[in-house]
């Protein structure tokens, strides 16, 4: 079985202030030769960061860049190693080109599964396009503005039992226990975060602490710092099917994320002195 694809790798638009916000599972193109490869439930790409587009209209007021993945996480995951490694060791994760949903069951039906040549071609076609962009975004705003800030916007489920127990934060922010930004940066957007109390949930590097994209990019010491934002899906959409998204309820919530990023951008700013 062989891979290929006639949809660009990605979405991008250039913005004016250090911020780029990168939405690598917001994807939902299959190309129909695969597709015809998956299960039902599958070919509904449940597992998609639905609607984060429409969540960070303001993006645009905030002078930030955006790059936007295309295709599903199914066919291939933006935020996972090129080489598959686990970025969480003895937990339950899903792979660079995942054979199960978050619930456990097959994407692939019997025999379809994809081999290691078919993988390598997916990697060529959309994740090393997409890692490409994004090193050389980041290098364009270090440049233009002595600093980059790189936000790694994501959404899940509120409840996974795969993944976590119980009910999940709506503000799961990942630094790499630290390691991707700035301890002033990491502080005061989890103030930011904490802010929206007692309406809405927050943790610093809790469950979820940065995927590759976070992990790989964010280097403070060379002016470069990345914030993963795990949101739950509920506080702005409907976590079943049809998905749709609820547009009073989502009003509530872009006070808050919008807060988180200009708390940012403000840091940013003052680091420039």
């Amino acid at each position: 079985m062989s891979f290929s694809t006639t949809e660009p790798p990605f979405r991008f638009r250039a913005g004016t202030s250090p911020l780029l916000i990168s939405m690598p599972h917001v994807g939902t193109h299959v190309p129909s030769a695969l597709a015809a490869r998956f299960t039902p439930e599958a070919r509904e790409v449940h597992d998609t960061d639905w609607h984060l587009e429409q969540l960070y209209d303001f993006a645009d007021e905030l002078g930030a860049s955006v790059l936007v993945a295309t295709h599903s996480r199914y066919v291939i995951d933006l935020n996972r190693p090129p080489d598959g490694a686990s970025l969480y060791p003895g937990q339950s994760v899903t792979g660079l080109c995942p054979v199960d949903t978050f619930n456990g069951t097959p994407i692939y039906a019997h025999g379809q599964v994809p081999g290691e040549v078919e993988i390598a071609q997916r990697r060529e076609a959309i994740w090393e396009p997409y890692h490409r962009k994004l090193a050389l975004e980041l290098s364009v705003l270090r440049a233009a503005h002595g600093i980059a800030l790189l936000w790694d916007a994501h959404s899940i489920r509120s409840v996974v039992p795969r993944f976590f127990t119980g009910t999940l934060p709506d503000f799961n922010l990942g630094t790499n226990k630290g390691a991707s930004c700035d301890t002033l940066l990491e502080q005061v957007v989890f103030d930011a975060a904490q802010q929206a109390a007692p309406g809405y949930t927050s943790v610093l590097n809790g469950r979820f602490t940065g995927g590759y994209i976070t992990r790989n990019y964010g280097v403070p010491e060379k002016g470069v710092h990345a914030i993963q934002l795990e949101m739950t899906q509920s506080s702005y959409m409907q976590e079943r099917m049809p998905f749709n998204y609820l547009k009073g309820t989502a009003r509530g919530v872009q006070v808050h994320l919008r807060r988180m990023l200009e708390t940012a951008l403000g840091f940013a700013y003052a680091s420039k002195g």
